[in-house]
């Protein structure tokens, strides 16, 4: 693995990490070359943050590229923002202009990575004595070691169908204990790089979460570089990813990052870890929790409670018969969900479930550790999995995606409807307001009147940018925002 350090930096290493490890990296005075408190730091500290930003920003940059046009004499080119770069300084000074809160967020990364390299370098974790082969991966071999060999493959062939009708999606996770975040990060970028994939990997201590797209041949050698790397091989299988027709097309552009959470929960892993989850169902065992579920007369008074752990857009197209379905737009929402509803899981078996069952991982961890449910279990797979086996099962309507295909279809059931007339609707569209990134159900009829954004007050917004062309953004104040409750109180009113 490429190291931290460099020669030339001393054995005065450690001071210095462990100065860094209680800076706050956001403030800007850290930033700034001229401020007082970057002044009285000394010159190797000085360096070492240096050095640590700088590998930030060449990690980052690095995600952003993309094959060059093959008649152009350069082989690279970069992609960020939806904006292209054909050379180097572009792309620098959008980087540093543009995204300076996520280089300091990978900074820190890169820093806490320096003390934990620190800690474990004078001998290794009980976990590395028993798999010396991860000691080695870790601490001795470069990125490039770890790419599959593509030399019997024309570039053409790695790119053939990489259509939504040819190609594949993958989506999997892993949680397992990750000793260098930053180093599996760089071989993320350069292994869908090799394979020309696209998509989204999220990298942190507690695992990695990705969504990738590129032809099947692609993705079956991304799938094989998963399975036959040490720190993986252990905890995945082959079932451990799910596909879906797509391809590199439903992505924009390549984005691996190192971040806290593999999801976003907004709890650190080290007050909830995912070590600690609820029983995990396989699809054939929850579809009979499910039937036995639904065969109860007063379902209001079952012990038992269905529980979607998705964004209410989500649920909105598709989800489980009889669930309850929180109206909440992320699931940074959930725990503070569950704190504000607790009386109604007390004494409950709650069967929870999600797109694929990484969120549920956390999710039923947080609910255990509330120490309220009588039992806590979860769909192992999630919705995927659940409808490959039962594609006309209890789940009714689409499968949402986090990506430019919006929702996969298993079933012909509609369970949404048109936001202006109420007609059986469930194609997701973009609000047509620039500046606004909601989902919009319109039906091409109401679309052909005009209603193509998300509220009325947006409507309004969008009319008055088009004839105010200056005026490039505004803070989201959607009505459809406004009129719903941050987080929603299931528990029954007082009279």
């Amino acid at each position: 693995m490429p190291s931290f350090t460099s020669p030339d930096q001393g054995e005065d290493l450690e001071a210095c990490v462990l100065r860094f490890s209680e800076l706050d990296l956001k403030d800007t005075r850290l930033i700034n070359p001229s401020s007082s408190l970057k002044a009285e730091l000394d010159v190797s500290t000085k360096k070492k943050y240096s050095f640590a930003k700088k590998k930030a920003f060449a990690l980052f940059v690095k995600t952003k590229e993309v094959p060059a046009h093959p008649f152009e004499c350069k082989e690279k080119w970069w992609k960020c923002c939806q904006q292209l770069f054909k050379d180097r300084i572009g792309i620098h000074r959008h980087v540093a202009t543009q995204h300076a809160d996520e280089i300091c967020r990978h900074t820190a990364s890169v820093l806490k990575q320096l003390a934990v390299t620190l800690n474990t370098s004078k001998s290794l974790k009980p976990a590395d004595d028993r798999n010396p082969l991860k000691g080695y991966l870790t601490c001795n071999r470069e990125v490039s070691a770890w790419l599959p060999d593509v030399s019997c493959f024309s570039p053409d062939e790695l790119i053939r169908g990489q259509g939504s009708d040819e190609g594949e999606v993958l989506l999997y996770y892993c949680y397992c204990d990750l000793g260098d975040p930053p180093w599996v990060c760089a071989w993320q970028m350069a292994l869908c790089q090799h394979l020309r994939l696209t998509g989204k990997v999220r990298i942190a201590t507690e695992g990695i979460n990705g969504t990738v797209g590129g032809s099947k041949l692609a993705t079956r050698l991304y799938v094989e570089a998963m399975l036959s790397c040490p720190l993986f091989k252990d905890y995945m299988c082959k079932d451990d990813f799910k596909t879906s027709k797509g391809g590199a097309c439903c992505f924009p552009e390549l984005r691996v990052g190192v971040f806290e959470e593999i999801v976003p929960m907004g709890i650190s892993p080290n007050k909830i870890s995912y070590k600690k989850p609820g029983v995990h169902l396989s699809p054939g065992e929850f579809h009979k929790e499910v039937e036995k579920f639904l065969s109860q007369t007063n379902k209001e008074q079952s012990d038992t409670i269905l529980l979607d752990c998705r964004n209410f857009y989500e649920s909105k197209i598709g989800r489980f018969q009889g669930c309850l379905a929180p109206d909440i737009r992320k699931f940074s929402y959930f725990p503070s969900y569950i704190d504000k509803n607790l009386e109604l899981f007390r004494e409950k078996k709650v069967l929870m479930y999600c797109t694929g069952g990484i969120r549920c991982e956390r999710g039923s961890a947080y609910l255990k550790a509330k120490g309220v449910c009588k039992e806590v279990f979860q769909l192992k797979g999630g919705i995927h999995k659940y409808l490959e086996e039962f594609p006309d099962g209890f789940y009714k309507g689409k499968l949402f995606v986090f990506d430019e295909r919006y929702a996969l279809s298993y079933n012909s059931d509609i369970v949404s409807e048109c936001s202006y007339c109420g007609a059986p609707w469930d194609q997701y569209k973009l609000c047509s307001t620039p500046q606004c990134r909601q989902l919009i159900l319109t039906c091409p009829a109401c679309q052909r009147r005009g209603f193509t954004a998300c509220c009325v007050t947006c409507q309004d917004k969008g009319s008055g940018l088009a004839s105010s062309p200056t005026q490039s953004s505004f803070k989201e104040e959607c009505e459809c925002t406004a009129r719903r409750p941050r987080i929603p109180n299931e528990l029954p009113q007082p009279v």
